[in-house]
């Protein structure tokens, strides 16, 4: 059965102006400076599951790999008209380094040094060579990135995509899903943000309130910024504004980057424990049991998960490892013996092979000299081992200390919004077309908290 899926798009009118730096307000809340004399990302490829990417755009060029594109064929990071506006827009929410003199000009990523690897993939999960989500998964992961962010929604029917991000896992990858942007209260049993292993996001707007828009669900795990959110656009010197829960994707997928960088002995499950850790919540809702199901465990505070002393914890973290092995050698260190589906070696599967004989030989002379006796079952039977790793729920996270008063930010200057742009869902009710509804603007408001200060 196909798999689904879907841009999650907000709203993104095309602006034929250079935005300000300012008007990138999360940059701010996150202290993006004080962030860039820690880690700026470099070393670490994010793979961008989308539509294209364009590398020749001035705020991306030489950060974006060929990549691959599994709709047409040929580079990732390559498009034509607007084919590009939604991957180009998340690899510079990622890892965007702006242009003109001292980089001040266009759109700044929170990991600026990143790579992105492009896997541009069809709309509607539909591709021509027959590949689907699981296979685009397998192929990021192949291609060397530690990161995967999937700005997108899908369902998974047959479980491959599980399987897939189990592969990831295995490899020690971190794979990133937007929660959706339907105002969804409990996600959909097969939503691609329910699969196990990896961190599903929501999006909050300036104030730290969650947006009206985000699916929320006790599989979400973190929220990050995704409303009034500037991004490129593919051609050179447009940018973007945008809400939804893709560009908080893009920003955890950013905070992952940044700490791969700097602690690259850690596993995906040991990053996902220093965003949980970290995270923070807006005045009011200090008291949230968590974790809860509109904001998970918080709002990433990615300085705060770069500085904070954070022991590594589990190998797992936070994230919900599947009850059993997807693929051979779920979950086995790279320098131990190839798993197998029983869960041991191939040297203890030798011995047990070996006493199987015996115990058989011995049925066999116990046969002969009691014709009416009946043969044993062989000892142990399925089940002998077990999983590389055990079940593992999220442990007893801390509540965090209260997020500090907002700061007043100005709110970015107007914007031209295209009347009546349709927002794409990512969870199709009927057919493999996702239902389309007006998109509404969201009004402004003050900035939400941004991160302490270096010290504090």
């Amino acid at each position: 059965m196909a798999v689904v899926v879907a841009l999650l798009f907000g709203s993104a009118p095309v602006a034929f102006a250079d935005w300000y730096r300012q008007e990138q307000w999360p940059l701010k809340s996150f202290d993006a400076d004080a962030i860039r004399k820690v880690s700026t990302g470099r070393g670490v490829t994010v793979a961008v599951l989308d539509d294209p990417v364009n590398g020749n755009h001035p705020d991306l060029k030489g950060n974006v790999l060929p990549g691959k594109n599994f709709e047409v064929g040929g580079r990732g990071d390559r498009m034509a008209g607007n084919a590009g506006d939604h991957g180009t827009a998340m690899a510079s929410l990622i890892a965007g380094h702006g242009h003109g003199v001292g980089h001040a000009d266009g759109v700044m990523g929170l990991a600026p040094d990143a790579k992105i690897l492009p896997v541009a993939i069809p709309e509607y999960g539909l591709s021509e060579d027959g590949s689907s989500l699981s296979s685009w998964i397998r192929y990021a992961v192949d291609q060397g990135a530690s990161v995967i962010n999937m700005s997108i929604g899908g369902s998974d029917p047959d479980g491959s995509v599980g399987r897939a991000v189990a592969y990831a896992l295995e490899k020690d990858v971190v794979v990133v899903a937007g929660s959706g942007n339907d105002g969804k209260t409990k996600l959909d049993d097969q939503a691609l943000a329910t699969t196990p292993g990896l961190i599903a996001v929501g999006a909050v707007s300036k104030d730290g309130k969650v947006w009206a828009k985000s699916n929320s669900g006790a599989e979400l795990m973190l929220t990050a910024p995704g409303v009034d959110i500037v991004s490129a656009s593919p051609k050179a010197g447009t940018y973007r504004e945008a809400d939804g829960t893709s560009d908080s994707t893009a920003y955890v997928s950013a905070a992952a980057a940044l700490l791969r960088s700097k602690f690259p002995h850690l596993t995906a499950g040991q990053i996902a424990n220093r965003l949980v850790k970290t995270a923070g919540l807006p005045p009011g809702e200090e008291n949230l049991r968590l974790p809860d199901p509109h904001y998970g465990y918080g709002i990433i505070r990615p300085y705060s998960a770069l500085t904070k002393d954070v022991p590594a914890g589990s190998k797992s973290g936070p994230l919900k490892m599947p009850k059993a092995d997807p693929a051979p050698g779920f979950g086995t260190p790279p320098n131990s013996p190839e798993r197998n589906g029983s869960g041991l070696s191939p040297l203890v599967i030798i011995a047990i092979a070996v006493g199987g004989l015996v115990v058989v030989a011995v049925i066999a002379i116990v046969a002969v000299r009691q014709k009416n006796s009946r043969n044993r079952p062989f000892p142990g039977g399925p089940g002998v081992g077990g999983p590389g790793f055990p079940l593992q729920q999220p442990g007893p996270y801390p509540q965090p200390a209260p997020y500090p008063q907002p700061s007043p930010y100005p709110h970015p200057g107007p914007y031209q919004q295209q009347p009546g742009a349709p927002q794409q869902g990512p969870y199709p009710q009927h057919g493999p077309y996702p239902q389309q509804v007006p998109y509404q603007q969201q009004p402004g408001a003050p900035v939400f908290p941004p991160t302490p200060p270096p010290g504090q």
